[in-house]
């Protein structure tokens, strides 16, 4: 019988992803706009894909109807070319990540899925690279919002499609690196794993209050105990 739900963000909590993601972005501005905005020196950490390319072009004065005219156009440019020129080499799972999805796979209490600001598209080839992806057969994804807090339900009202459970609030475990997926799980009143692999530093990510927190994912009993145990 299924009792918990849980989703995991990507960047920073499951992998990590060399230069090749900010330069193809770079690649796909200019190709659409005719400018990579500020994109070089944009804080990437915890946004939604559609949200970073609307920031860093009106950065330098784009406006939002010129922007949103071409939007279609530089998210799939973008997904193209990270799909074309990223290889497993780009990649790197994060420490205890393998053991963890391995361990959650085995238990039938539990269904895992995504919550995570990456376009779908794009997000699934950063999974599939490492050979991660068969562990999510869902997820919520910045294709479905303009804003992350509107994923949670996202992804529970798939979850709830998927499995016919309904889960409550005490059932759903969020587990991400930033302040955004702190606040995520606390849009649903939800618990919250966070885990200081990205840019976010233990410190830091102490004060956004998660009702846990790890320096990594490496204890993989501990982990399972924190996410099984409210």
């Amino acid at each position: 019988m299924l009792k918990k739900l849980v989703l995991f963000d990507i960047d920073g909590t499951l992998l990590k992803v060399g230069n090749i993601n900010r330069q193809v972005l770079a690649d796909a501005l200019m190709a659409v706009y005719g400018t990579e905005g500020n994109v070089r020196h944009h804080d990437f950490s915890g946004k939604m894909d559609n949200r970073i390319i609307y920031e860093v072009l009106q950065h330098v004065g784009l406006s939002l109807s010129a922007i949103s005219e071409k939007f279609d156009a530089v998210k799939a440019t973008y997904i193209d070319m990270f799909r074309k020129n990223t290889t497993p080499d780009d990649v790197r799972l994060l420490e205890g990540v393998p053991a963890l999805l391995h361990e959650l796979s085995s238990r039938t209490d539990q269904i895992s899925g995504l919550l995570t600001g990456n376009f779908e598209a794009s997000g699934r080839h950063k999974l599939i690279l490492p050979k991660i992806n068969h562990y999510f057969s869902f997820g919520a994804f910045a294709d479905d919002a303009h804003h992350r807090d509107e994923l949670p339900s996202i992804a529970v009202e798939r979850a709830y499609l998927l499995t016919g459970k309904k889960f409550s609030a005490s059932d759903i475990v969020i587990i991400g690196d930033t302040r955004y997926d702190i606040q995520c799980a606390k849009v649903l009143d939800a618990r919250s794993i966070a885990v200081a692999t990205g840019n976010y530093s233990f410190e830091e990510l102490q004060k956004h209050s998660p009702d846990v927190l790890f320096e990594n994912l490496a204890e993989t009993a501990l982990v399972i105990e924190k996410i099984f145990n409210n």
